[in-house]
């Protein structure tokens, strides 16, 4: 069925100009092009769209306004802002509303790609509430000990770029925002960021600032208690998976990119349960609070979804890039995958597999490694060399607390 698409601008030339260079996409798109948020309002009470994407700067109600109704009224469309505006201020106001946020003049295939990742994460999803939660989400909550750390480190006179990076790279919550604000085009992105200290680089140290402190993009970790109790483990584990991804990457010799996108895939994999905790509390902890390891198969009789699905869903409307959102989605059952080569997913699949096994927490303890899959890829002998790696942190992790 043909994704519906429902273009906003005020000016009729910007309209028809758009509607020329995305002729050859109606084979794909069903498409329709209104002038200003009144009409594209409209619309959409006629009938539903799967996404949204509207100029920034219009009369009477500007993109930003526009895409905070179409979030509270109709939280499933994909909301994006394709604006010649780029001002700090312009850019500042939409983050709440847009998932992502896109420069004129925009590339056809630029923005069909980031539409289809979106697409496809969306429609993997079948559970309508967790959906819902999902595309309305601003900020995922951060640990409060790291989220403080943060905070006083931005009131200083002169802040500390690299104790701010090193906070960051500790928290999924944090972490998974300033990636989403570097893959926009505001920041004169060419292609898709995976490092966070790329990332950082790129929105600059004022730009951090007033996003944390002013615009409040970061959140602290408030809600149930219980909740509270399991979130320090579940950070621990993901540095910790984080961390012996990037290792069996640099082990197959792979390069610095690799490298850093193996880290923070891996910083990244549980986000969804993350997200579960912190939005659906009482649902979570009914799913995640049993005796025994969780699997996909009982979060999805318990949840009507599974964590990895909801963490894929959530970066890829963000616009993260496609590796992250692969290995999120199928670490643990990355042989769903046509993947044939070495690739985040393979770094995370195993780290978290390993990682697992130690792991005395159910919520944890939910891995399980794919042998016929590093088989197919020619890489099971691999192995030993990568469960060496994960022992030979540990033994270090025990040496330092004699």
């Amino acid at each position: 069925m043909k994704k519906r698409l429902l273009f906003v601008d005020d000016d009729p030339n910007v309209l028809n100009g758009l509607r020329r260079s995305l002729h050859r996409m109606r084979d794909e798109w069903e498409m329709e092009f209104v002038d200003g948020a009144t009409n594209a309002l409209a619309e959409l009470e006629k009938q539903p769209y799967d996404a949204i994407i509207s100029d920034m700067r219009m009369p009477g109600m500007d993109g930003a306004d526009l895409l905070e109704q179409v979030k509270q009224r109709y939280p499933d469309t994909v909301r994006m802002i394709l604006s010649g505006q780029s001002s700090r201020g312009a850019v500042f106001r939409s983050i709440a509303p847009a998932h992502q946020f896109l420069a004129k003049p925009c590339d056809p295939q630029e923005l069909g790609n980031r539409l289809r990742q979106a697409f496809v994460m969306r429609d993997l999803l079948s559970n309508q509430s967790v959906k819902t939660v999902v595309s309305r989400m601003r900020s995922l909550p951060s640990l409060p000990t790291l989220y403080e750390e943060v905070m006083a480190e931005l009131r200083r006179q002169e802040p500390s770029f690299q104790t701010i990076a090193h906070i960051i790279s500790k928290d999924v919550g944090m972490a998974t925002k300033i990636l989403q604000l570097a893959n926009s085009a505001f920041m004169g992105t060419s292609g898709r960021v995976s490092s966070l200290l790329q990332a950082l680089t790129l929105i600059g140290l004022d730009n951090v600032r007033t996003l944390v402190l002013s615009v409040n993009v970061f959140s602290q970790f408030d809600g149930n208690a219980h909740v509270a109790a399991h979130l320090p483990g579940m950070w621990d584990h993901s540095i910790a998976v984080s961390k012996l991804a990037q290792q069996i990457a640099s082990a197959e010799n792979c390069g610095k990119a690799l490298l850093e996108e193996c880290f923070t895939a891996g910083l990244l994999h549980d986000l969804g349960k993350v997200l579960l905790m912190a939005e659906l509390p009482r649902e979570a902890l009914g799913a995640y609070s049993a005796k025994s390891a969780m699997s996909a198969e009982i979060e999805r009789g318990r949840l009507g979804c599974t964590h990895a699905e909801v963490g894929a869903y959530l970066i890829s409307i963000w616009g993260l890039p496609l590796p992250l959102v692969h290995a999120v989605a199928y670490h643990h059952h990355p042989g769903e995958t046509g993947e044939a080569n070495f690739s985040p997913l393979v770094a995370v699949h195993v780290a978290d597999a390993i990682v697992s096994e130690s792991d005395p927490s159910p919520l944890n303890h939910d891995a399980a490694l794919d042998l016929e899959y590093l088989k197919r890829l020619g890489l099971s002998e691999r192995e030993s060399v990568w469960r060496a790696l994960y022992k030979n942190e540990m033994s270090k992790g025990v040496s330092a607390t004699h």
